[in-house]
């Protein structure tokens, strides 16, 4: 679903694509290019980092929101508290299947607008 995602933002949006850090090189930033903020982090973390008792490393997607809508959306398996971003302001996405495509390009699209 990675690659599904990252064509997504990449047909959706006039964005700068990164991989910013030479030690994590399958972590990308998607940034706006007329301000440079992130509105999407894509990586693959170990399991454990989410509290899931699973062995291996699973595809994510740092997005921000609403916060108002954050603690609802955290109720859904597979959003998650931010993985090393402001859990206030920004959530985990699995992109394992566990959230449907179509759900997660809205959380996109929300994250790109309230970051403009």
């Amino acid at each position: 679903m990675r690659d599904k995602i990252e064509k997504y933002i990449n047909e959706h949006y006039d964005a700068l694509q990164e991989y910013p850090w030479d030690d994590t090189p399958n972590f990308t930033t998607f940034k706006h290019k007329s301000n440079k903020k992130w509105f999407a982090l894509i990586m693959d973390i170990p399991y454990e980092k989410l509290n899931i008792e699973k062995e291996g490393k699973v595809n994510v997607i740092n997005l921000k929101n609403i916060p108002d809508m954050i603690g609802s959306l955290r109720t859904k398996y597979g959003i998650f508290p931010a993985y090393h971003m402001n859990k206030e302001h920004w959530i985990t996405v699995l992109l394992d299947g566990t959230i449907p495509e179509e759900e997660i390009c809205s959380l996109i699209d929300v994250s790109y607008e309230l970051t403009l």
